[in-house]
């Protein structure tokens, strides 16, 4: 067990018998991202608690991942994970691997080089990250100043050049300006511009758009997702949203209690999700189309993963639910093109299929 703090801190991941990786994503180039049995553990007064359990997952280069799931899923825990930021006196188990490096092996400076160039990070409160006593130009030029040797000239010309690539106008009027000065929705592509500014090969975008207005979340994301194609950077995107993760992303893992339960194609996941939860997620969404009195909703309340037990965390809340659910935790194993943890999924989907024909 190794100890991580702050200071110091599209293929699949292959099954043992490479099933996995057959099965669930066509692409041989080596993982941008791969992360193998992550485990982490947060220091508490009577010991420790795990928040995350067993995380596997993987990130081909210039690939857009989704992560969704509840509050409390373990999502935002796992980025944190990747970028060794996570809370004093936490224990990590597993690997982390960035281009075949071990994250959690970085010395400092290796750190730093890796945070610097190699991973950038959005975060979805912009004016909680951002320092309101600075001008924008400061925000945006200080990296580059002092870790690049860049003059400032050419850094505050970069940094419009950026601004007015993620959407901003009067880019150099932006930078004499103070973040009270800018809506939400301009600071949140301000804070992409920074990322963008340090030509990471990863973004971690940790629901980006969460306190935006449904119009200006479109094209903020639009506009990530664009230029994340362009400059061929991989990405992981958080997200409660599973429209959005489906709409962004090429592929979509499901998250519950510290665990993947469930990881598919985009549109696959649309059209055929395979575990009970991710069924639930997509039945708990409001159509257009149709006229619901009352949505449905998944039965009682999601646990983290120390509040799980042995067998599957999902199964106080599963209508599928048998004693081995409870006794025995399931694998997260293939199923359909791509990777389901469930003991009963073939049997579910077998009876819903008979259903549908009959």
């Amino acid at each position: 067990m190794t100890s991580s703090s702050p200071g110091g801190s599209d293929p699949l991941r292959a099954t043992p018998d490479g099933t996995a990786a057959a099965t669930a994503h066509p692409a041989t180039a080596a993982p941008l991202l791969e992360l193998s049995g992550l485990t982490v553990r947060l220091a508490v007064e009577d010991g420790s608690r795990a928040v995350l359990d067993g995380i596997d997952l993987s990130l081909a280069p210039g690939e857009a991942l989704g992560l969704v799931g509840e509050s409390g899923s373990g999502k935002s825990m796992t980025v944190r994970a990747v970028t060794r930021l996570l809370p004093g006196g936490a224990e990590v188990d597993g690997t982390v691997r960035f281009e075949g490096q071990d994250v959690n092996a970085m010395s400092g400076p290796e750190l730093r080089a890796y945070r610097d160039r190699g991973v950038g990070m959005i975060f979805q409160d912009p004016r909680a990250h951002i320092n309101p006593t600075r001008r924008i130009g400061a925000f945006l030029t200080e990296a580059l100043i002092r870790n690049r040797g860049t003059g400032r000239r050419e850094a505050e010309a970069r940094a419009a050049a950026v601004l007015a690539e993620v959407g901003i106008d009067s880019p150099e009027r932006r930078l004499r300006q103070y973040p009270h000065e800018l809506s939400g929705g301009m600071l949140q592509r301000v804070m992409i511009a920074s990322v963008l500014l340090a030509e990471p090969r990863l973004i971690l975008a940790d629901e980006p758009t969460t306190a935006l207005d449904v119009t200006i979340q479109a094209e903020v994301v639009g506009i990530l997702d664009r230029l994340r194609r362009e400059r061929g950077m991989g990405m992981v995107f958080i997200t409660h949203d599973l429209d959005l993760a489906l709409a962004v992303c090429r592929r979509v893992a499901v998250m519950y209690a510290g665990r993947i339960v469930e990881v598919r194609e985009a549109e696959e996941l649309h059209r055929r999700a395979a575990h009970p939860y991710t069924l639930g997620l997509l039945g708990s969404r409001p159509s257009i189309d149709e006229r619901a009195d009352r949505l449905d909703a998944i039965p009682g309340r999601p646990v983290s993963a120390f509040e799980s037990g042995p067998g599957c965390a999902f199964a106080d809340r599963c209508a599928h639910v048998q004693p081995v659910c409870r006794e025995e935790r399931p694998e997260l194993e293939p199923f359909q093109g791509g990777l389901v943890r469930c003991h009963r999924v073939a049997e579910i989907h077998s009876r819903q299929d008979q259903e549908a024909s009959a």
